[in-house]
């Protein structure tokens, strides 16, 4: 019963839940830039799906100048986002965010080609990006995964992992109920 509450979890309860300083819906609403960022991203991703590419673009020019925070409009990000103070956070143009994930200040999803293909990662449901960390390239960071700080990934990790470089992996999911989790042992 508590996994289908949390799955009807709102945008404003999901990131109360996730930031102890969050006093209100109003002042997150009003004041949490990352917040800010996402409204102008949906407004700018529909322009870019029906192709109004520059109007997108110019729109995602002035959130990242006010905000901080440096969102592609070709992007795909799921529900409930929350990039908790989000300054210096790009994510880039073939990136893909799933839902309830978690990105601290001075994240980059980027990529290291200049190529016209799937140059950005798929960050997995559930995962929280520790600040600093770069994630390049087209890889997959697996649900429930977290990205400790200040470390530059360029290869996959595994759901339910927690990433302390690139290739240095310790298990993290023994503290979510087997409902929650995919990979649980136990069944």
């Amino acid at each position: 019963m508590a996994n289908a509450k949390k799955k009807q979890e709102g945008y404003y309860a999901s990131i109360k839940r996730r930031d102890p300083a969050a006093r209100n819906s109003w002042a997150i609403f009003w004041l949490y830039p990352s917040v800010r960022a996402l409204r102008w991203y949906k407004l700018s991703h529909f322009f870019w799906k029906i192709h109004f590419k520059f109007l997108a673009e110019m729109i995602m020019h002035h959130a990242s100048r006010t905000t901080g925070i440096e969102i592609h409009p070709a992007a795909k990000i799921g529900r409930n986002l929350f990039i908790d103070h989000g300054q210096g956070v790009i994510i880039g143009e073939t990136a893909e965010i799933g839902d309830d994930v978690t990105i601290y200040h001075g994240v980059t999803l980027g990529g290291h080609t200049y190529n016209k293909v799937k140059r950005h990662p798929t960050i997995g449901n559930h995962v929280v990006i520790g600040t600093g960390a770069k994630i390049l390239g087209p890889i997959t960071i697996g649900d429930y995964a977290k990205v400790a700080p200040n470390v530059v990934i360029r290869h996959d990790v595994p759901a339910c992992h927690t990433a302390f470089g690139d290739k240095n992996f310790r298990p993290n999911c023994h503290n979510y109920d087997k409902e929650e989790n995919p990979d649980s042992k136990e069944k």
